[in-house]
């Protein structure tokens, strides 16, 4: 796959030519001994490496790289963003992580699953500190020891999701659901825990489930059309970036077959999914540039910086397929309203998305 690199520099507009100048002169400046503050004027040095290109992941790049941007200025401190993509490739990635570790940056930021891991094992001898973002789950994954308490040089933010929530907003929209489908991909490490809790959730409750998976776009077409002609009532899907990434393949099929498909992400909403609960991605884009200026600048130790997780309370229904599927927004919003902190509006925009992929 030929991927789609991209080299972006974020530096502090309160420095100026001068001071970058000096910097050269003098190796870019030392933290001042015996001080847990960063020297004015040091430039860090940054690689983030985003899973796949989707509106929730993406969100959270630019919302980190706005935030160091902001935190530069306010420091006094330059940091240089080297951005790249590996577009789901695990050999782009690889490599990609492995030219962070030649050019010497000071920290890594990995968005989503896959790329904490390629961190995590390219950090183990030099440990580089790693900052990751929207890890589902990082102690099932064994990024971390514990929430509290991450044990290594990795610690981030999760965008654990409240599988249960979800359940019980299905539940509000129509009590009388019989059969709900999961639909996701068996290979994303994000999908096992919310998909084992959803199973649990259901036979708790006597509802009927089945399951459908696809790693392709393709594939979780035909995955869709089965989940019609299994007559199911209600469709969920986690936060799984291979499905977000056909959700805009999918949502016509849905809203024909008059079936609402509830996910983990806003981003899906954004797609077409009916609604989309978790997380707000762009506050995740945000704290997780603070928790790497942090360990940057402050001398915090990741593995003593515990993983932060987030109140997922909102619900984001997209209207336009809201009404599509014959349902009235205002009886769905008086339904949902008790069980989220937030029920948003959003419609479809085909822009986002990438169906290549």
């Amino acid at each position: 796959m030929k991927t789609n690199r991209l080299f972006r520099r974020i530096t502090a507009a309160a420095l100026s030519m001068s001071m970058l100048a000096s910097l050269a002169a003098c190796s870019g400046g030392e933290k001042q001994e015996g001080s847990g503050e960063a020297a004015e004027g040091k430039v860090y040095r940054i690689g983030i490496c985003n899973y796949v290109d989707d509106a929730s992941l993406n969100q959270i790049v630019e919302n980190i790289q706005t935030r160091l941007d902001e935190l530069g200025e306010e420091n006094g401190v330059a940091f240089e963003v080297d951005y790249d993509n590996c577009n789901a490739d695990s050999n782009v990635l690889n490599q990609i992580v492995a030219d962070f570790v030649v050019n010497d940056v000071d920290l890594m930021i990995g968005v989503a699953t896959p790329v904490a891991m390629a961190m995590q094992a390219a950090t183990e001898d030099n440990e580089i500190p790693v900052v990751f973002s929207a890890v589902s789950d990082p102690v099932d994954a064994q990024l971390v020891e514990s929430l509290e308490a991450p044990g290594s040089n990795l610690t981030g933010t999760s965008d654990y999701l409240d599988t249960n929530s979800i359940m019980n907003l299905i539940l509000a929209a129509n009590p009388d659901t019989k059969k709900i489908g999961l639909l996701y991909d068996q290979g994303q490490d994000s999908a096992k825990t919310p998909i084992a809790h959803a199973k649990e959730y259901l036979e708790k409750n006597n509802i009927e489930y089945v399951e459908r998976t696809g790693t392709t776009t393709d594939e979780v077409s035909l995955a869709v059309d089965a989940l019609i002609a299994d007559g199911v009532d209600a469709v969920f899907t986690p936060t799984d970036n291979t499905i977000m990434k056909a959700e805009l393949a999918i949502y016509e099929k849905f809203i024909d077959a008059k079936i609402p498909h509830y996910t983990g992400a806003d981003s899906f909403a954004l797609n077409g999914a009916f609604v989309g609960y978790g997380v707000d991605y762009a506050n995740l884009g945000v704290e997780t540039a603070d928790m790497a200026a942090d360990i940057l600048l402050n001398g915090k130790n990741p593995a003593e910086v515990p993983v932060k997780t987030f109140d997922n309370g909102t619900a984001t229904v997209n209207t336009e397929t809201c009404a599509a599927l014959g349902l009235d927004f205002e009886t769905i919003k008086t339904a949902f309203e008790p069980l989220c902190t937030k029920v948003a509006e959003i419609t479809t925009a085909e822009e986002f998305g990438d169906l290549e992929g």
